[in-house]
């Protein structure tokens, strides 16, 4: 795949604007769409960048749409990537919104795209489970009881130990999730976890309890750390719904501070070395009351935008901060209570689960956010609503 000559000239014409171009790799869904307009929002040219022409994001007419090669195709990826910025001809500043652009986009960069992350050698090793847990037990912050078994024997000696329900999470989970398309199984009794096991082998299966609770114990620290350990943005909430329930994506989430959870997260964050922007997950465990860590994620999450619609724009921070910019350390503390609904999942969610109106509109009363719905940007939303007609939803 090479870079269409029409789009070259679009691409030179953004280079020549007052303000470095922003690339934003996988807009499939509100995660690339919600950095684009908090980009352009700055005033930044963006090009959007995803191997599905149908992504979300390639209908905003914030960015300049292309269609790119699948991360996974490296070579493929690395060429067309140093063509656009070839084609761009000055500084430029990435977004990977997911771990395999962000793993890709770390490996190949040209000279000239800027980083808002690193360092460069930890982005490869940081998506790894069993990484972040060692971290994390160096620096006090509460895990789920789990193992690491490294053949079937360990396995099924593992088994016989935990309390059931059970998961086998594997350490490196895109590709797992890539493959099954789901992040983790669960386990009813041993016999389960041991297939589970092996369904997992070659991605570095990890045995642990479930912990019990809703949607709603999960909890997320997004934040902003200067290569110095600075956090110049944090965002503190929690997940209220999921699609689907339990194990999905977000789709109604709220503001709400809690200093364990900040606290521990910046304590792991600076123990992995990590600057740039993150997520740090944890569950609230309903039958002590602790945060146990779940997953690291270093990049922006689904429902960053939220963050921003609290006064804390991480992306216009990790740009700022990439460019070298002075900025303000800002939090949300004082936002308890701010909502984020993605409308038509949620509705769509909400009719299967049969909740009735009255508690499908509930978290819609202000104030919340919608990732989708923008005056200013609407074809995004429009694209998703055919669609979801389309499909029955």
């Amino acid at each position: 795949m090479t870079l269409a000559a029409a789009d070259r000239e679009r691409l030179a014409k953004l280079g020549q604007s007052d303000k470095a171009p922003a690339l934003v790799f996988e807009c499939s869904y509100v995660n690339g769409l919600s950095a684009i307009r908090s980009l352009a929002r700055v005033g930044a040219p963006v090009v959007a960048l995803d191997h599905r022409p149908q992504a979300l994001g390639l209908r905003s007419r914030l960015a300049l749409p292309l269609v790119c090669p699948p991360a996974s195709q490296r070579e493929e990826f690395a060429a067309y990537l140093a063509e656009v910025c070839d084609a761009v001809g000055r500084e430029a500043v990435a977004f990977p919104t997911h771990d395999e652009y962000l793993v890709a986009v770390n490996a190949v960069a040209p000279a000239g795209l800027l980083l808002p992350f690193g360092p460069r050698e930890l982005i490869e090793p940081i998506q790894a489970k069993r990484f972040q847990y060692d971290a994390a037990a160096r620096v006090g912050v509460a895990l789920p009881a789990m193992f690491h078994p490294a053949n079937e024997d360990e396995a099924r000696a593992a088994a016989s130990q935990l309390r059931y329900p059970a998961v086998m999470k594997p350490s490196l989970g895109a590709g797992f999730k890539t493959l099954h398309g789901r992040p983790l199984i669960e386990a009813a009794d041993a016999d389960e976890l041991l297939e589970a096991y092996q369904a997992g082998a070659q991605f570095g299966p990890m045995l642990q309890e479930l912990i019990p609770g809703g949607d709603d114990c999960l909890w997320t620290v997004g934040s902003h750390l200067a290569a110095d350990g600075t956090a110049l943005g944090v965002f503190c909430g929690r997940k209220l719904l999921q699609a689907p329930a339990g194990v999905g994506t977000c789709r109604v989430g709220e503001a709400r501070w809690d200093d364990v959870a900040v606290d521990g997260s910046l304590a792991l964050l600076r123990e992995l070395g990590f600057h740039g922007t993150s997520q740090v997950e944890f569950k609230r465990d309903p039958r002590d009351g602790v945060l146990r860590l779940m997953e690291v994620n270093a990049r922006l999450w689904q429902w960053h935008s939220l963050s921003s619609a609290c006064g804390v724009d991480l992306v216009a921070i990790a740009y700022r901060d990439a460019l070298g910019e002075d900025i303000a350390p800002a939090t949300t503390r004082t936002c308890d209570g701010h909502r984020w609904v993605a409308a038509v999942r949620h509705v769509r969610e909400s009719r299967r689960e049969r909740l009735g109106l009255r508690r499908t509109l509930a978290p819609m009363r202000p104030p919340f956010a919608e990732p989708v719905f923008a005056l200013r940007d609407p074809m995004p939303a429009v694209h998703q609503v055919y669609g979801a007609l389309r499909g029955g939803g």
